[in-house]
């Protein structure tokens, strides 16, 4: 593994929904080690302070990954400045809180439309630039919410877990290209997201004391989240550039612990209904 990150040559970081939360930390980490960044937003204004950091290393873009047409001339602007695009941050995305039968289906596909579509479409754009180029990284943002799920966070989680099924099969597809792939599962960081990048659906009175919990967890959270961003961005880093890059990297204690138990409820179950599940098969 390759610690020392800060001296592997400078690369060129294109960062999705980089105006805030984890993309601000990622610009800012990347530039304070001293690679350039295309720092892309559905408005420029909050990019403006990134930018004069470091007015050479930044590329200040606005792009809405929900807008087909944005894409390609941000794509276009980055090789157009920097020649290259190294690490793709696939960040852009909001959460909703509700039950499901709470959550319109217009609210369902809206959130899709961010949190996974926008981000393959960002991908598809990036790719043949990496291609080119026989080397890369592509990163998207995920959740603890992308391995399970929980009540009143059913569409978040159905679009993380649609990022990360599409992920599994990305990685395999691109790895022969030089190109890794790497799904990072946060749980609670001091980011904006308890309170600028959550909907919460209207209530339903049958569903009231059900989401009592969750919605005040949720509401409650903001300013109060343990992880740093700040070191989310160095972990992710060492993961992407170590010789052995996982699939799927947890952020934060929180994250850890709830992928692992998960993860031991489903072997339990898998070897509880075995024999049930192998008693299938055709009769000779």
């Amino acid at each position: 593994m390759n610690n020392n990150i800060g001296t592997t040559g400078q690369k060129t970081w294109f960062i999705t929904g980089a105006s805030s939360g984890f993309g601000m930390a990622f610009a800012r980490f990347a530039l304070d080690r001293g690679d350039n960044v295309v720092a892309t937003g559905r408005s420029t204004g909050k990019l403006e302070a990134l930018s004069a950091r470091a007015p050479d290393r930044v590329l200040a873009q606005k792009m809405d990954v929900t807008t087909a047409t944005d894409i390609q001339p941000a794509v276009e602007a980055a090789i157009c400045r920097f020649g290259r695009i190294d690490y793709l941050f696939n960040n852009a995305g909001y959460g909703i809180v509700g039950a499901i039968e709470e959550t319109s289906d217009s609210e369902l596909r809206a959130v899709f439309d961010t949190n996974f579509f926008g981000a393959v479409a960002v991908t598809k754009a990036v790719l043949p630039v990496m291609r080119a180029q026989r080397f890369g990284a592509i990163v998207n943002i995920s959740s603890m919410g992308g391995q399970m799920s929980y009540e009143g966070v059913g569409a978040y989680s159905a679009s993380k877990f649609a990022l990360e099924g599409m992920s599994e099969a990305l990685a395999l597809e691109v790895a022969p290209f030089g190109i890794k792939v790497l799904i990072v599962e946060p749980g609670a960081f001091r980011t904006e997201f308890g309170s600028q990048a959550l909907r919460h659906m209207p209530v339903i009175p049958a569903y009231q004391d059900l989401l009592a919990n969750i919605r005040g967890v949720m509401h409650g959270m903001d300013g109060a989240q343990p992880g740093d961003p700040a070191k989310a961005a160095h972990a992710i880093a060492l993961a992407i550039e170590s010789d052995a890059t996982p699939l799927r990297l947890q952020l934060g204690a929180d994250s850890i612990a709830a992928v692992r138990g998960h993860a031991e409820k489903l072997l339990k179950d898998l070897a509880a209904w075995e024999r049930v599940g192998t008693d299938t098969a055709l009769n000779a």
